[in-house]
């Protein structure tokens, strides 16, 4: 069975809708055997085929996309070498020192701790 185009592929499925209609609304016991039933298993398989070409060649385009990656590309190189996590650390380091000079510390010479002077106590009444 060759189909030739859309229109003879939809009178096909029609006909085994009809087909399957006229065989549940009978109350004639089912024909063993019948053409129509292979025809069912040949729509079925088609089916699966169907998804399974749409699956491998999703499959495929994405290997493929994957293949033609660029190994320049700057996030490939960062997963290649770890370069970009040494220049982190370097900045990292270099603002802590920066942030380490411009730091200054204010002495309150009053709150300073004195081990001569002795605080006064008050005295209740």
């Amino acid at each position: 069975l060759v189909l030739s185009n859309d229109t003879a592929l939809s009178s096909l499925l029609s006909k085994l809708l009809q087909d399957h209609l006229e065989q549940t609304n009978s109350s004639a016991p089912p024909q063993v055997g019948s053409a129509s039933n292979s025809l069912e298993i040949i729509y079925v398989l088609m089916m699966v085929g169907l998804f399974g070409f749409f699956t491998v060649g999703a499959m495929v385009t994405n290997i493929r996309a994957r293949r033609l990656e660029d190994s320049r590309e700057p996030y490939n190189m960062y997963i290649a070498t770890d370069i970009w996590h040494k220049k982190d650390q370097e900045y990292f380091q270099a603002k802590l020192i920066e942030n380490y000079k411009l730091c200054c510390v204010f002495e309150n010479q009053l709150a300073v701790e004195q081990p001569s002077a002795q605080i006064p106590e008050v005295k209740s009444s």
